[in-house]
C-alpha cells in the first residue's frame, strides 16, 4: 500500500512532464513548417541569417549571411523571426498619427529672415 501511494504522485507527474514536453515539440515544429525564403532566423549556434531555399527532400536550409550561403539542417534552425509584412498583418492596431499642423510658407519665410539678419549682424561686428 505505501509503495502505491508513492507511485501514483510520481506516474502523474511523469504524465504532465510528458505532455508539456510534447507541446513544446509540436510548437517548435510549427514554427520550422512555417518557415519561409525571405525569413531571417537564429541557429542554435547563434548565428543569424536570411533563409534563401528551403530543400524538403534533404530537410536542409540555405541560409544568406550578408552574400556566404551555408547549408544547414532544418533541426538546426533555434528561432524564425516573422518578416516585416507578417508583422504588420498580424498587428490589429493601428500606428499612431501625427495630427500636427506643418509650419506655414510665411512662418518658414520669416525663420529665414532673420537667420540672414543675425548673419548679416555677425558679419558685420567682425569687420
Amino acid at each position: 500500500m505505501e509503495i502505491l501511494i508513492m507511485l501514483v504522485p510520481i506516474i502523474i507527474l511523469m504524465y504532465f512532464m510528458q505532455r508539456s514536453q510534447k507541446k513544446q515539440q509540436k510548437k517548435r515544429q510549427e514554427v520550422l513548417d512555417s518557415m519561409r525564403p525571405g525569413n531571417q532566423v537564429v541557429t542554435i549556434g547563434g548565428l543569424h541569417g536570411v533563409v534563401s531555399e528551403i530543400d524538403d527532400d534533404k530537410k536542409t536550409v540555405t541560409l544568406d549571411c550578408e552574400g556566404i550561403f551555408l547549408e544547414f539542417d532544418r533541426a538546426s534552425i533555434r528561432t524564425v523571426k516573422p518578416t516585416y509584412s507578417e508583422e504588420t498583418a498580424q498587428s490589429t492596431s493601428v500606428p499612431p498619427t501625427d495630427n500636427t499642423p506643418e509650419p506655414s510658407e510665411e512662418a518658414n519665410n520669416e525663420d529665414r529672415n532673420a537667420e540672414e539678419q543675425s548673419q548679416e549682424e555677425k558679419d558685420e561686428s567682425q569687420k
